[in-house]
């Protein structure tokens, strides 16, 4: 789980292959490469999504050539799945039901989803996929 100081969530999972299918048509797809479940609260900034992007494109996390984890995704040649994900903000303080208060609404998620995928290409020069959690 990366979090920058403010708020912004993202899960990034190492992986073989991913997708996004929603009522049974794949809407993205990706071999090799990082799957990130990107969480937006109202109050992020471009700031936010510009850290966040830099250190994605950034992160080291595949193997290099001894085998230690010293390449970022674009150095091992693979790709970026973006997946908005609002639950990552979900409290469960108190009841039994999730309140998700804190998420971004369907529109600024979505602005700022497209907000941060631009920014990841600008600090990554390769093609990236872009996944939506629901039909838009």
């Amino acid at each position: 789980l990366l979090r920058h100081p403010a708020a912004m969530r993202a899960v990034v999972q190492k992986v073989s292959s991913a997708s996004v299918t929603i009522d049974g048509q794949i809407r993205a797809s990706m071999q090799h490469g990082l799957l990130v479940l990107l969480g937006v609260e109202e109050i992020d900034a471009v700031e936010d999504i510009e850290w966040l992007s830099g250190k994605l494109a950034r992160l080291r996390v595949f193997n290099d050539d001894a085998g230690v984890m010293n390449r970022s995704v674009q150095e091992a040649g693979g790709d970026i799945l973006v997946v908005s994900q609002f639950t990552l903000f979900a409290s469960t303080k108190k009841g039994n039901r999730p309140s998700y208060i804190r998420a971004a609404r369907q529109r600024p998620q979505s602005r700022s989803t497209k907000c941060f995928s631009t920014s990841l290409a600008l600090n990554w020069a390769s093609p990236y996929c872009e996944g939506n959690s629901a039909p838009t």
